[in-house]
Formats: structure tokens, C-alpha cells, sequence
């Protein structure tokens, strides 16, 4: 029981190393400039990189990530599943106390 106590603490350590964390997903849209005889109606256009996430009252909400940030907000994203990994791992963690409890 002592190990699976231990266990638990070393998990909420990792869990509170990680500060920074965002919820939702990059998006990649092509978007033109708008004038009529420009190269980019032609070809792809330029990216621009949104993320998506829901609010509270689950209505999606968009921000615009700019181009020289985006590095950043994939490691946000990325901290975020990290930290759902270790939630499920305290959770399973906590079950196994709880039953030789």
C-alpha cells in the first residue's frame, strides 16, 4: 500500500511541474488578401493558424495563433495531454489504494 501511496505523490509532483497547458486543437486555414488580381487567388494563399477549443457553455470558440507563437502552442497542447495522461494515472492509482484500503 506504502508504494502505491508513493507512487500517487510522485504523479502529483509531475502533475504540478506542469504550468503551462492549453485545451483544443490547431487549425491551419488559407485566407487571401482580398485584392482581385493578386497571385493568391491563384495559388494556396497564405496560412494562418487558429486554435479551437469550447468554452464553458460548450460553444467553440477561435484565436488567432500567430505564425512566430505557433511553436509555443503545439508545446501547450502537447503539456495538456501530458497532463490527461497523468490524471488517468492518479485516478488508476487511486482505485488501487481504495481497494486495499
Amino acid at each position: 500500500m506504502q508504494n502505491l501511496i508513493n507512487r500517487r505523490e510522485g504523479l502529483l509532483i509531475q502533475l504540478a511541474a506542469t504550468q503551462d497547458f492549453m485545451k483544443g486543437s490547431i487549425n491551419c486555414v488559407c485566407c487571401l488578401c482580398g485584392r482581385a488580381y493578386c497571385i493568391c487567388t491563384k495559388k494556396s494563399g497564405n496560412k494562418a493558424y487558429r486554435l479551437t477549443y469550447k468554452d464553458s457553455k460548450q460553444k467553440t470558440q477561435i484565436v488567432y495563433i500567430p505564425r512566430k507563437r505557433l511553436k509555443e502552442m503545439k508545446r501547450l497542447l502537447a503539456n495538456y495531454a501530458k497532463i490527461r495522461t497523468l490524471i488517468q494515472k492518479i485516478i488508476q492509482t487511486n482505485i488501487a489504494i481504495f481497494r486495499q484500503g
